[in-house]
């Protein structure tokens, strides 16, 4: 996601608090959220594949195995 994507994220949130949204701007607000939740997403689930636990006799597994 761009700046000015998130940029736009924060000026829509700002009108909406001060004078409301019109339906398009509703849905682009909200078309801009999914993608930045997507993407938020896709990080945290990059970085959870990359996470292990260590423990103190030196074995590692990788987060969520069994």
């Amino acid at each position: 996601m761009t700046q000015e994507q998130l940029d736009r994220i924060s000026e829509l949130y700002r009108k909406s608090q001060a004078e409301g949204l019109t339906e398009e701007e509703r849905a682009e607000q909200k078309a801009l959220r999914d993608e930045y939740r997507a993407g938020f997403v896709r990080n945290l689930t990059g970085q959870l594949d990359n996470t292990y636990v260590v423990y103190p006799d030196g074995t590692k597994k990788k987060v969520g195995e069994k």
